[in-house]
This record gives C-alpha cells, structure tokens and sequence, in this order.
C-alpha cells in the first residue's frame, strides 16, 4: 500500500511569543502483503517555521486576538497552505497567555482560522510533554539509557518533564519565568504577585515603577533557580517552591538521580551562550537574561550535565505541530459521514473494572454524570484497554455490556465511539452493529491508549480508510 502524507501545524501562543510550525507527516503500512496491517508514521518534516512573533496585547490581562488572527494566516500563506488542507495539529495557549481574560475567544477563533481538525488545546501537562519532545528529551533519554529532564524556560512559566529510558516519569509546572517582572528605561513597571511576595520574603525590595537594580534583581532570581533546582529533587524542598506550582498543581516524583539536563524556551540562549545577552541584562526589558544567568551559575544545576537540544525557543511549537498526531490501529470499524470529531471528553474504564460485565456497567453508569454539565448527555469516547477480550464470546459479551451502559448515549443524537487499547476495533464495532441492527453510528478506534481527563480528536481516514489520525490531548484548557 502506497504511503500518504499527513499536513500538521503547531500554533503556541506564549507569554511572550507567538509562533507557527507546519509539518509533513508521512503514514505507511510496514506489514507484508500477508501480514496484519500495520501502519506507522514513518517519517516527520519540518516544512515551515515561522518568524518569532511577539505576542500581541490589547492590555495587559487581553489578547489581541485579531492581530493573533491576522499572525496565522500570514504565516498559513507563507507556507502555502490552507487551513483545509491541515489534517492534524493543535493550537496551545501557554504560560501567563493561558491566564489573560479573554484566551478562550482567542482559542476559538484560531480553532476556525486554522482549520477544521486543528483545535484548541494547552495545559501545563501537555505543554511540558510537547515541550520536552520538542527538544528532543524523550529520545536523548532512550538513546543513552538515562533520565533526563527537560525544563522549558518560558516568559510566564517553567515546564518540565523527566524521562527514565525514553519513559515518561511525570511532569509539572511552576510559575517562574523571564517576563513575570518588566522594566523600561530602567524602571520596573509590572511585577507577577508570586514574586512581589517572594522578594518581600526575602528582604528584597523592588516596586513598579522604582529603578530596576542589578543587585536586586540577580538576588531574586538566584531565589528562583533554586526554586527550580527543588522542584527537581536537586536540593531538599523547602516551603519557598511550595507557591509556585501553576495552578496548585502536583510536584514531580522525587527524582533520586538525573544523569543529564536539557532546557528550551526563550530562557534557554541566556543558559547556553551568555553572550546572547551582548552584556546588556535588561536585553528584552525583563528579567530573562538574570533568570538565565542564575540557573548557569547555580551550584546545584552545575552537577548535572547540561545538554543543549536542537530546539529551544521553537521546542514546544515543535512538539504541537510533530509529535501530537498519533495512528489508529488498522482494525477499525467506523460510520461514514460523522468524521472528523473534534474534542471528544474521554470516560475510561479501568483494567480491574474490565473483570466483568457487570463491572463495565457499573463504571460506565457511575462516570456519566460527570459528562452532562447541562443535564444532558454530551458527545464521549468510552476507552478501556480490551487486554483480556479476545475470542468471540469475550467480544460478544463485551459489546453488550457496553450497549447496556450507555443507554443513554444511544437514546442522543450523537455516534457511539469507543478507544481501545488491544486490536479488537473491527470485531467490536462488527459485533455492536448486529447487536443494535445497524440503528446506531459505532465508531471504534484500536491501538490507541487514554485516560480519563483526556480529550481527544479524529480526523478523516486516511491510507484508504484504513486508519485515523488521532489527536490525544491531556488537560484542554478551560475544559
């Protein structure tokens, strides 16, 4: 079977930048002409990157979402693309940008901008994930067989993900970046409430509107690094990196050993080559360039061997536009005329729940609620792994369990989809159809793990039907 190039875009849209990467995603069957299909992306292109655009504001707390518009089809233009012609990609509002007032309008009017199956997506999780495998992270970590850790430097927010052997060990998210404190002429105009009360902690004294020492300023921002350097079991934590989790968000494991280091974002030039900076700290009129010298001259962050990625400020555009497409299985079963779906909330089933049938319908039951904000039901994709159920009669059972629990979706105007980890797609769907006498679009996807909380998009078949491409996106902001 011959191969078929994918068209995917990454949008991110940051504290402090905002950029555009479009992508060539080549799918290919790699099976033998007798073997079960097996189908790969096989080849990722980078085909356009767009300038470095900073982000633009009509204030401080709003976006200026119609020069962000414009940005995008500038950018779409340049690479000689249509939004029609975009198969695959997302858009992510970042750091402090995630924050500002009006970021849901702006994520809306870019899901539209920028093509039908392009959608609207950001979360600390997912941004530390694309991030690092922007950079390269997960692969440096496989390749040499040790954890690595990426932090992503950015203006608003630190990202970071550990990986032990190309696995992913856990993420987090703090708010400590180069832009939560501004200056102009000389003077501070803008300073973040975490850090205003950080310096009044520690004897620091700096005011909007006050000169922006040197001294002061590098005090602060050494504050931060080892801020930093807790946050990623270099050092002891202590109660100064409690604050600072965006969002109150989880800690990252304690991490008893890290081999190696990479870091990406804006930040990063001023950790890997001062010289960036040509002697002038205040550069871009924040505290970048100090927050970068503080993490270089850091006494804990010298132990660990520093390793400078291919990308660093393009490193979470990257990931968004190459590595958040991922490949159905090939034994699928899918309704025509209902694709492509975009952020369908994921209600999964848990592997101790997938015992019985009666247990399926138990979780099912239980976790619907959860899925009707309205007091109505809304579009879901039930997942569960399928480990277990692989002859006829498990299959058969199966199907009817799932009819049972989820009544309620069959009595809406919405398809039946269903996300399954073991290549039992076909089978399932086959099995739900004769079941429901063909009453009900089914829609079931193999090869293709979630968990609650995701949300996740289709998009057309591609390689003659054979496939999907699935976008899996975990934490949709203001979901």
């Amino acid at each position: 079977m011959p191969s078929e190039v994918i068209n995917s875009v990454g949008i991110d849209i940051g504290t402090s930048t905002t950029q555009l990467i479009f992508s060539k995603l080549t799918v290919e069957n790699r099976a033998s002409s007798y073997s079960v299909p097996r189908i790969e992306i096989i080849d990722k292109q980078i085909v356009h990157r767009s300038d470095i655009y900073l982000t633009p504001l009509l204030s401080e707390d709003v976006l200026d979402a119609e020069a962000i518009k414009k940005i995008v089809e500038k950018e779409y233009e340049k690479a000689g693309m249509t939004p029609k012609m975009v198969q695959s990609g997302a858009v992510i509002i970042t750091g402090e940008a995630a924050r500002k007032d009006n970021a849901n309008l702006v994520l809306n009017a870019l899901s539209n901008a920028a093509g039908d199956f392009v959608v609207a997506t950001a979360g600390p999780a997912l941004e530390s994930v694309l991030s690092a495998r922007g950079a390269g992270t997960d692969k440096m970590s496989l390749e040499r067989g040790v954890i690595m850790v990426n932090l992503d430097l950015g203006g608003g927010t630190t990202n970071i993900a550990a990986y032990d052997r190309g696995n992913l060990l856990g993420v987090t998210c703090l708010d400590i970046g180069g832009r939560l404190i501004k200056t102009e002429n000389g003077k501070i105009t803008y300073i973040y409430s975490k850090i205003k009360k950080l310096a009044e902690e520690n004897g620091i004294k700096i005011e909007v509107g006050s000169l922006a020492e040197v001294g002061s300023l590098r005090k602060l921002t050494s504050i931060m690094a080892d801020i930093l350097a807790q946050s990623i079991s270099l050092t002891p934590k202590t109660s100064l990196s409690a604050p600072f989790y965006t969002n109150n968000g989880k800690e990252l494991i304690d991490l008893s050993k890290i081999d190696a280091m990479t870091f990406s974002g804006g930040v990063a030039d001023f950790i890997y080559h001062p010289e960036s900076s040509e002697g002038n700290m205040f550069k871009y009129d924040d505290i970048g360039v100090f927050l970068g010298e503080a993490i270089r001259e850091n006494q804990y962050f010298k132990q660990i061997e520093r390793i400078e990625p291919a990308e660093t400020i393009r490193a979470t555009v990257v990931g968004a536009g190459v590595h958040t497409t991922e490949i159905s299985g090939s034994t699928i079963s899918y309704a025509e005329g209902y694709l492509p779906i975009k952020n369908i909330p994921v209600l999964s089933i848990k592997e101790t729940e997938e015992a019985s049938s009666e247990t399926i319908i138990s979780s099912i039951l239980t976790q619907i609620p959860l899925f009707k904000p309205e007091g109505q039901i809304e579009q879901i994709a039930i997942s569960f792994s399928g480990l277990t159920k692989n002859s006829f009669v498990d299959i058969q059972n199966l199907a009817e369990a799932l009819i049972e629990g989820t009544q309620e979706v069959i009595k809406s105007q919405f398809p039946l989809i269903f996300i399954i980890e073991n290549d039992i797609g076909k089978a399932l769907g086959n099995a739900l159809n004769v079941k429901l006498k063909n009453s009900k679009p089914v829609i079931c996807i193999d090869g293709i793990r979630t968990l609650s909380g995701d949300y996740i998009d289709l998009g057309e078949p591609v390689l003659g039907g054979r496939v999907l491409p699935v976008v899996i996106k975990t934490l949709i902001f203001n979901s």
